[in-house]
Parts: C-alpha cells; sequence; structure tokens
C-alpha cells in the first residue's frame, strides 16, 4: 500500500502539539544552541563557528525531529550528542556545505534547488550514525526527490511569523516561533524518511549503515 505524507497543515499541526507539551524544554534547548554558537563567534573569531557551529546545529535538529515524535531528550543528552561522531558529523555537514556553495557559484537557483535537496542532510546525521557522512547527502537527495517544493513552500510559510518576530526584537522568535519551526522542519524530515521506506525509496537497512544504493 502507497503511503501517503501528511500535509504541511497536519505537520504544523503536530509541532505545535509537542511545542505546547514541553515548550520550556524546547526553548531551553533553542536558547541553548543559539547562544552556544554566538558565544563560539564571538571568542574565536568565526573560526569556532566553522568547526563546532555544524555540530550544534545537527544536534538540534536531532533533538526537535525526536521531539516532534514525542521522543523529548534532555540538555545533557543534547550536549553528548554533540561530542559523539564529532568528525563524521562535522565532515558531513561540510561536505554539504561545499557542494552547495560550489552549485550557487555556477547557478543561484540550481544552487537554492540543491540547498533544499540536501536539506535533510543534519538529521540523517544525527539520527543515523552508522551512515557515512556522503552517504547523508544522497540519502536525502532521494527523500526529497519530488518534494523539494512542498520544502521550500513549508519554509516559506514562516515567513509571516519572521516579520512578527523582528517587530518584537526577537523575543517572539526564542519562545514560540524558533523551537516550532525547528520541531516543524523535524517533521518534515520525519515525514520524508517514513515515506522514503514505506514506497521502497530508499531501504532501511541504509539507514542503518548499509551500503547506499546510487
Amino acid at each position: 500500500m502507497t503511503y501517503i505524507m501528511k500535509t504541511r497543515q497536519e505537520i504544523k499541526a503536530q509541532a505545535k502539539e509537542q511545542l505546547n507539551l514541553q515548550r520550556g524544554l524546547c526553548i531551553g534547548i533553542y536558547l541553548l544552541a543559539m547562544a552556544a554558537m554566538a558565544i563560539l563567534s564571538a571568542c574565536t573569531l568565526g573560526l569556532g563557528t566553522l568547526m563546532v557551529a555544524p555540530v550544534i546545529m545537527i544536534a538540534t535538529s536531532g533533538f526537535f525531529a525526536a521531539a516532534y515524535l514525542g521522543k523529548f531528550g534532555t540538555a545533557s543528552q543534547w550536549f553528548n550528542s554533540m561530542l559523539e561522531n564529532f568528525t563524521r558529523k562535522l565532515g558531513g555537514y561540510l561536505w554539504m556545505m561545499l557542494w552547495i556553495f560550489l552549485w550557487m557559484m555556477l547557478f543561484y537557483i540550481p544552487g537554492f534547488v540543491k540547498a533544499i535537496s540536501y536539506s535533510m542532510t543534519p538529521y540523517i546525521l544525527a539520527e543515523c550514525p552508522n551512515v557515512k557522512a556522503k552517504d547523508a547527502l544522497r540519502l536525502s537527495m532521494r527523500m526529497t526527490q519530488g518534494y523539494k517544493m512542498d520544502i521550500f513552500v513549508t519554509q516559506l510559510s514562516f515567513i509571516g511569523w519572521l516579520f512578527l518576530c523582528a517587530l518584537t526584537c526577537g523575543v517572539l522568535q526564542v519562545v514560540h516561533v524558533g523551537p516550532y519551526m525547528n520541531l516543524t522542519m523535524g517533521g518534515v524530515y520525519q515525514e520524508l524518511k517514513k515515506n522514503a521506506i514505506e514506497n521502497g525509496v530508499i531501504r532501511p537497512e541504509e539507514f542503518e549503515g548499509a551500503p547506499v544504493v546510487y
């Protein structure tokens, strides 16, 4: 039987429901991630941002992807997840950014499309520790095949919220919009992953480290 993904509205509704269940924890993780990246940037003149911020982003992506399913971790688990497979996560993220940069250098629009195609890579790096860094990129491309416009529209649907964040000097960003967006995009990842497995686009073993079929 063909799996039918949840709609954007359904994903956002579930994200909002999970946020209401654990708002304090979600805000706390979001604040920790933002603060850590700001401190790194200020104290290391950008070098720490390049070397550590990607892993912070991956750990945060993993937290919110799990939280979307109601699997709430703790702050210590979030921190520990940054240290696990650190080199693999950093390498995978930098590999993704390199390809986005190269596509952007070629043409802007193809580069933007490729950025969406690669957008599930941080979640795979966070959730699937046995998947090789380069394979995470390939799995993301297969997961998003045919759904790039849906991902773009989901991201675009928050533009009104972002204007409101500017009017509140970022307060709304911290207490609602940031965690809500992260939960929603974590939900997009979970739905794309389930869709890919159920419809035979990706074998379950490939998310567990089996050789990725090209």
